[in-house]
């Protein structure tokens, strides 16, 4: 059973944390005065931390920026948002709750159970015209440090392509702006807070029963070579602020022909 009470938003992991995207913000120019901003909610712990530290952010920030809450009800079964919207309500956040049943079409259309790339690409495009259609100026996505290093090393092994999840991005259609707040926080991190705090979770039931997903191999992989080498986020996280066209092989990066 979760608390009931407030959550402490002075627990030294939230300040940790608060710190670590409070450096991102500045970093990458996320927010301007004036922004109205849209934190896309899933009811997991990640995205659940971002929306309580923004909120503390903005009563702190030297900048005014407004922001909103919105969590897409995909119609799965078992999905209910009341509990986790009164606990935001706690917290004097509202919840909006968008309803749009891609469980139906995603079911229908992927039979070999692996659902989460077009159940991902529906969500987004919704999300994106809610947020086009509410004149939102950035989107907020929960995504963490080990995210990032997890699709890196997807795109490099399965993709063939070296990339990331930027922290500031302009989707392709040029209507919205994305952010990822918490590029330099540990999922370690996250999962130690949401224990202290103790707040309901939405669990995502379409996606939870792949266990042979990509990205779980990823996870794996970087937590076997943190035994052997303690600092690899860290060190992994500079290497994507460090890169030098000149060593890589990309045309586009750099004249080779003409060196």
């Amino acid at each position: 059973m979760f608390s009931t009470n407030k959550v402490d938003r002075n627990h030294p992991l939230a300040v940790k944390i608060r710190k670590q995207i409070t450096q991102a913000l500045a970093e990458f120019n996320m927010l301007a005065d004036g922004d109205k901003l849209m934190v896309c909610v899933s009811g997991g712990k990640d995205s659940s931390i971002l929306t309580i530290l923004m909120d503390e952010i903005r009563k702190r920030a030297e900048i005014d920026f407004s922001f909103e809450a919105v969590i897409l009800d995909q119609k799965q079964p078992g999905f209910d948002p009341e509990l986790y919207k009164q606990w935001l309500a706690n917290e004097g956040i509202d919840l909006k709750i968008i309803q749009k049943d891609t469980y139906s079409v995603v079911t229908e259309k992927i039979k070999d159970g692996v659902y989460c790339s077009l159940c991902s690409k529906m969500r987004r495009a919704i999300l994106y015209d809610y947020a086009f259609d509410n004149k939102f100026t950035k989107m907020a996505l929960g995504h963490h440090r080990d995210d990032v290093i997890e699709t890196t090393l997807l795109n490099l092994f399965y993709v063939g392509q070296l990339s990331t999840m930027p922290p500031k991005l302009r989707s392709d259609d040029d209507r919205n702006t994305i952010v990822r707040p918490m590029v330099f926080v540990a999922e370690k991190d996250l999962i130690s807070l949401s224990e202290a705090w103790n707040f309901p979770v939405i669990p995502c039931n379409l996606c939870g029963s792949q266990e042979g997903m990509k990205r779980k191999r990823m996870k794996k992989l970087v937590r076997d070579l943190e035994h052997e080498i303690p600092n690899l986020a860290a060190s992994f996280t500079n290497a994507l602020q460090n890169t030098r066209p000149s060593h890589l092989m990309d045309h586009k990066l750099y004249n080779f022909k003409e060196l």
